[in-house]
């Protein structure tokens, strides 16, 4: 039965993360989202929105250096253009990130940043209603492709240490002077959460 409960857990925590990403990437550019959550499960404790929160900031850095990849960045920019639909046109974008079928923690947190910038350039398009079908297609993907994975891999919980790792290299890649205080930070954010998240699983 708790096997069960984690399960089920990791796939609402996935559903909020993805939320999470794209509604704070379009508050980072001004934008409001459009209302989301009926979208997607709901986290059932504060703990879970702890753990959406601190997992979203780091992905959020994490996804960053995607700004700095010109393929990226055109493909993401391409989802208003072209004859194909949008909805293909995402799922080529999401092709992308995992291009040679290899699943890893940091492909996650780029596909879910990805999401959060294809929903800023639909925004500036003139698309909000959009917003909301990104979402959608982020989540069939995440729970089509990637849930069993993550559930195989030892769920959410095993993503901190690696998302905090990432986090410090691409902080102190920016600049050397805050890497210190990045790796205090994001490691307090894993260590916050994996005791809040383990207190949580014993109660």
């Amino acid at each position: 039965m708790a096997c069960e409960s984690n399960a089920m857990s990791d796939e609402r925590i996935g559903e909020a993360l993805i939320k999470e990403v794209i509604e704070e990437e379009l508050k980072a550019v001004g934008e409001e989202a459009p209302p989301l959550t009926p979208l997607v499960m709901q986290v059932r404790s504060e703990q879970e929105q702890q753990v959406v929160t601190q997992l979203g900031t780091m992905i959020r850095i994490i996804g960053d250096r995607v700004r700095d990849d010109k393929e990226f960045q055109d493909a993401i920019d391409g989802i208003t253009r072209g004859s194909a639909s949008k909805s293909e046109r995402f799922l080529q974008v999401a092709n992308k990130v995992f291009e040679h079928g290899e699943i890893t923690w940091e492909r996650i947190a780029v596909l879910f940043y990805v999401a959060g910038r294809i929903a800023v350039t639909m925004v500036k398009a003139h698309l909000p209603r959009s917003v909301a079908e990104i979402l959608r297609w982020t989540v069939d993907f995440f729970k089509t492709n990637l849930l069993k994975w993550i559930r195989e891999h030892g769920g959410w919980i095993n993503s901190f240490s690696e998302f905090a790792q990432l986090s410090v290299q691409r902080v102190s890649s920016l600049n050397s002077h805050v890497c210190s205080f990045a790796l205090i930070f994001i490691t307090g954010l894993a260590l916050g959460s994996f005791i809040t998240w383990r207190l949580t699983r014993n109660l």
